[in-house]
């Protein structure tokens, strides 16, 4: 595997990038030798936070985490990757389009379907036109963390999201 490590607000020195290939460096049992993971490790106020991206065609694989020491995110990321590997390695190689990113011998070990996802509850309502500032109010009177709205100036559907620091983001489509 190939790292790419990169710092914000931190110092990459020598012990983080030696525990983050030590780490990461686990997960070298399912990838090829010339797979590339990008690391992105950064610090905000208490908060240490570790981004790992690992694209592989058609697919990416990524997880963050955040705790107030780097080599606990560390530890964590390369759980929750690993996890996440097994759990949808048969989409992954179903769909065909990744499968050479992968070593033969994960593609063909089965591994156990940890839960399988389940859709419990379906719901349907009225698109009202309005502006992203006027569905984050909306969002935030109904408790919710997303809300979906139709964009008065772009007519698309839209959703606002509630972000971590009482900020607000945006998801449009792109056709």
């Amino acid at each position: 595997m190939k790292f790419i490590i990169v710092g914000k607000n931190i110092e990459v020195t020598p012990g983080l990038r030696s525990a983050v290939e030590d780490k990461i460096g686990k997960l070298e049992k399912y990838f090829n030798p010339e797979t590339e993971v990008h690391v992105t490790l950064s610090v905000e106020k208490e908060r240490q936070k570790i981004e790992v991206t690992i694209p592989v065609k058609g697919s990416i694989i990524r997880s963050e985490q955040v705790s107030n020491d780097m080599y606990v995110s560390i530890d964590l990321v390369e759980e929750i990757i690993e996890r996440q590997l097994k759990k949808y390695k048969n989409k992954l190689v179903d769909q065909k389009q990744s499968a050479g990113f992968f070593k033969q011998e994960f593609i063909e070990k089965e591994y156990m379907e940890e839960e399988e996802i389940k859709i419990i509850r379906s719901k349907k309502f009225d698109i009202k036109p309005m502006y992203p500032e006027d569905a984050c109010i909306q969002m935030e009177l109904l408790g919710h963390s997303f809300f979906v709205f139709c964009n008065a100036e772009t007519d698309q559907v839209n959703v606002v999201y509630k972000r971590k620091g009482n900020t607000y983001g945006l998801i449009e489509p792109e056709y």
